[in-house]
């Protein structure tokens, strides 16, 4: 995942009050999104939906975590906008996959 070498990148650079809480916590539901996005790629299409949605909760807490992070000022506007970018696309992605698993569920 593409956006979790981008934060990493940042990490450090995050002040330490922040980065200790904040940081510690992007982090962690970065992780977290990827173990749950990587594990449901190799279920099948019925298991795909316990993991799913739980990445893209994980993903919607990451997003909002980085919104605080942003506004206390402990990353400038171009780390917000790039990692922001990033997270959506991410976000679109797993929505489209839920709904496509969804429609493959359903009975036609």
């Amino acid at each position: 995942m593409a956006a979790y070498k981008v934060w990493h990148s940042f990490l450090p650079r995050v002040p330490k009050d922040a980065r200790y809480t904040l940081g510690v916590k992007i982090d962690g539901l970065l992780v977290e999104t990827i173990d749950f996005i990587f594990t449901a790629a190799y279920l099948g299409s019925n298991q795909k939906l316990q993991y799913l949605p739980r990445a893209a909760a994980k993903l919607d807490l990451v997003k909002f975590f980085l919104q605080i992070t942003w506004e206390i000022k402990a990353i400038d506007n171009k780390q917000y906008a790039l990692i922001s970018e990033q997270l959506d696309e991410i976000g679109k992605m797993l929505g489209g996959w839920i709904r496509q698993i969804q429609k493959q569920n359903s009975p036609a």
